[in-house]
């Protein structure tokens, strides 16, 4: 016998591969996955669902994280404004232009057909119509929130919703550049805004279900890819039932079915602050219903879906 062989009874039993419910490292290099696992940074193959309410800490680890990283979320989101309009002459206040130009040809047009005073109608389209504008650029640019980052989902470990910040800080961005046309058309008209709790308060529902919003579909465009023509389509039809072109004041009888409209007590609670129009309590309510009701969609499938996205984009 070989003196550096062991008798049959002294050996080392055989390695099963019987699952213990431990993730297994994917390297088979015993020196690197001591390695990795010294720093806390093992790499696993788990495909396992999470049981429990494990996803429900993770995803809450990952909303807080962007705004742990909101100067990351700011920077992208600069950085995606100067990229897409790098090399044009006058670059983003293009949307300005097109504000104005907008809003001067439709406002004398709907004014006459609406047998409308113009003075109080062109601040309130102007107005509408540039909500509109950010709250349909998040649409179109939620429902590719993750796929349109996939490299850098893949290469850098990052939270999730730094990319919905990203998102919020580009469209924010780019309604900035339209403030400008609404603040003239405000001092001209002398309307001035309503200065109490409603108009914080507005702006804070406003941003926060906008940021549900984006997360909502950016997991939804994730798995589906038909989310970026399905979410137009929507909000094409939205466009005209929502009070933009037309004031409220205008719907005389069956105005309770109004608020079966997502979409008009999300901007109204922000417009009649803005426009110095009380708001009806019916209103607010209906905005908050909705925004819990949103909020808990968005952040219960973002848990349960958010160690799939990585795989989906």
């Amino acid at each position: 016998m070989n003196s550096t062989e062991r008798p049959d009874d002294e050996r080392e039993p055989p390695v099963t591969s019987e699952p213990t419910g431990v993730a297994e490292p994917i390297t088979d290099e015993p020196h690197v996955a001591a390695e990795l696992a010294a720093r806390g940074d093992v790499p696993v193959m788990d495909l396992q669902p999470e049981r429990g309410t494990a996803h429900i800490g993770h995803a809450l680890n990952d909303l807080f994280g962007s705004f742990r990283l909101f100067r990351l979320g700011w920077t992208l989101g600069w950085l995606d404004i100067k990229m897409r309009y790098r090399g044009s002459l006058l670059g983003p206040f293009w949307v300005t232009f097109s504000t104005i130009i907008l809003v001067a040809a439709m406002g004398v047009l709907y004014a006459t057909l609406l047998h409308t005073d113009l003075k109080a109608y062109l601040p309130f389209l102007c107005f509408s119509l540039v909500l509109w504008a950010y709250l349909s650029g998040i649409v179109t640019d939620g429902c590719s929130v993750f796929t349109s980052t996939v490299n850098l989902i893949h290469s850098i470990r990052m939270p999730f919703t730094v990319h919905v910040m990203r998102v919020m800080v580009r469209n924010l961005l780019t309604f900035l550049h339209s403030v400008g046309v609404i603040v003239v058309l405000f001092v001209f008209f002398g309307i001035m805004p309503t200065l109490n709790w409603s108009l914080p308060a507005g702006i804070f529902l406003w941003f926060a279900d906008l940021y549900a919003l984006t997360l909502l579909l950016g997991v939804l465009g994730a798995r589906f890819r038909d989310m970026p023509p399905i979410a137009a389509n929507i909000m094409q039809i939205l466009f005209f039932v929502t009070p933009i072109l037309w004031k409220p004041d205008l719907i005389y009888m069956g105005r309770q079915y109004m608020l079966l409209d997502p979409c008009y007590p999300l901007i109204e609670i922000v417009r009649g602050p803005f426009m110095g129009l009380p708001v009806r309590p019916s209103i607010w309510l209906a905005a908050v219903v909705y925004s819990v009701v949103l909020w808990c969609v968005s952040f219960l499938l973002f848990a349960r879906l958010r160690g799939r996205l990585a795989y989906w984009v």
